[in-house]
């Protein structure tokens, strides 16, 4: 195994593109694919090579970092009988990093030992700001002889890496840290829009919740809600996928998810609204009128 690995990166879009370009600033040989050439393309100017095929930008690669939209489309680059699996070495490991859910994971990870490729289920915990920084928290679980060879590819894509255990454990830990954050905003939004409706100041409960009982996140989030600025750091579309999942997992162990059911049907307005490409908290204004 060479000092610094090869790595295929397949897929390069809001946050596959700042997690490729960590690791070329990293020293790492990068090889980039997207759906959509001119995304990949992009990365060229940076030291990537964009490849025309996933099976091209996987060939002999080290580390096939996975970073695509959700489970369906991971499976329909990776089953193909032609495409990166095939072309992948023996000592290949499947990084997969997409947020796919538990069902989706067990298959992709039947899938890997099918082609003998071993696979580490990694999603991240971060939006695009951590990615570009290189801050992400990495939730990874799989074979422990891969760890080594995985070392500098998460050393530059995260501040943090958490092995939990056999491939699996990350995406479950995701889900659970994403059913959290859905929580958090939908009650941010409710906060505000209490406190406009008995004639406070929404502003002035922001500046309490700076204190001991604010979360740092939901205080953002809140400050951008009342400024009307929804530009996307974690997309309301990506995020109704997330809680989705989270409700389908959670019914299948028999828990009940009460506050992410009680707020999943406006989710779903709000994107069938035209706005999913918005940051999650467009809820907040897409509730109702603002205070």
């Amino acid at each position: 195994m060479k000092a610094l690995p090869t790595v295929a990166v397949l897929g390069t879009g809001q946050m596959g593109r700042p997690m490729a370009l960590r690791l070329v600033s990293a020293g790492l040989a990068v090889r980039v694919w997207d759906r959509s050439h001119a995304k990949a393309e992009a990365l060229v100017e940076a030291g990537a090579t964009a490849a025309a095929s996933p099976s091209q930008a996987t060939a002999d690669a080290d580390v096939v970092l996975t970073m695509l939209a959700d489970g369906p489309a991971v499976n329909a680059v990776m089953a193909d009988p032609n495409g990166p699996l095939g072309s992948a070495g023996p000592e290949t490991v499947w990084l997969q990093m997409s947020t796919v859910g538990i069902d989706w994971t067990d298959r992709l990870a039947g899938l890997a030992g099918a082609c003998d490729v071993a696979f580490v289920d990694a999603p991240v915990s971060g939006s695009v700001g951590p990615a570009e920084t290189g801050t992400l928290l990495v939730l990874a679980s799989g074979p422990a002889h891969t760890r080594a060879t995985l070392a500098p590819v998460l050393d530059a894509i995260g501040r943090r890496t958490i092995w939990l255990g056999p491939a699996g454990a990350g995406s479950r830990a995701k889900l659970v840290l994403n059913n959290w954050l859905v929580d958090l905003v939908e009650s941010t939004a409710e906060t505000l829009r209490f406190a406009g409706a008995l004639g406070l100041d929404p502003a002035t409960i922001i500046d309490l919740l700076d204190a001991p009982i604010g979360s740092p996140y939901a205080v953002d989030k809140a400050r951008h809600m009342l400024k009307g600025d929804f530009t996307p750091n974690f997309a309301l579309k990506h995020a109704v996928k997330d809680a989705d999942l989270a409700l389908a997992a959670a019914e299948s162990v028999g828990i009940e998810l009460g506050l992410t059911r009680s707020l999943i049907e406006s989710w779903h307005r709000a994107l069938a609204g035209g706005r999913g490409d918005e940051d999650l908290s467009t809820v907040y204004d897409d509730a109702g009128v603002r205070p």
